[in-house]
């Protein structure tokens, strides 16, 4: 049984949840502490508000203590503001937050909650099919390290990577009526 938990901080914890849970031999579990934290496999950071988030862990101590867990190998996957957590660069911002993943990233990259969007794509390393992408108010990657694996693009942005044991989207998997990005997460949890 793998152990997957959903920072729940603020943002998109229950639709998580709810996926994870149709998952065999997953036990997924909403986090929020350091023990909570400490006792699971794998690191869902939810999509929602970076600026918010980052306020909450660096008042309960949280930002430097999963920098550490991620650092050590703890599978991670940033969802949209998940993927802004995970950024060791953000476009017009001095603030980062785990700064643990060699990418570039730009906030509200395609406009406001208005110019909010869905669309479909084929992203071979996670499923045959075309995965639904829901896009909210969402970020993409300007600038990948050589470590980092482009898993895809959409008009010409990154969208989805991976390097090692942390993934990230722009987009929102949790959003959707398919599993497999969570499958293909849960896959990187020895």
């Amino acid at each position: 049984m793998k152990v997957v938990g959903v920072l729940a901080l603020q943002g998109a914890v229950r639709e998580h949840l709810a996926m994870l849970q149709t998952l065999p031999n997953v036990e997924a579990r909403a986090v929020k502490t350091r023990e909570e934290i400490e006792a699971v496999d794998g690191l869902i950071l939810p999509g929602g508000e970076s600026t918010a988030m980052g306020k909450i862990m660096k008042y309960f101590s949280l930002t430097d203590f999963i920098r550490d867990k991620i650092q050590a190998g703890l599978p991670v996957w940033g969802t949209c503001a998940g993927l802004i957590l995970l950024a060791k660069e953000i476009v017009e911002q001095e603030t980062t937050y785990f700064a643990t993943m060699d990418v570039v990233v730009k906030r509200n990259a395609y406009g406001s909650q208005l110019d909010s969007f869905v669309t479909k794509c084929v992203i071979p390393q996670v499923a045959e099919h075309e995965l639904p992408l829901v896009f909210i108010r969402a970020p993409y990657i300007v600038k990948a390290g050589e470590e980092v694996q482009v898993l895809a693009s959409y008009q010409d942005k990154i969208i989805a990577a991976q390097q090692g044991k942390m993934l990230a989207t722009a987009f929102h998997p949790e959003l959707t009526e398919d599993n497999a990005f969570h499958k293909y997460f849960v896959s990187l949890i020895d």
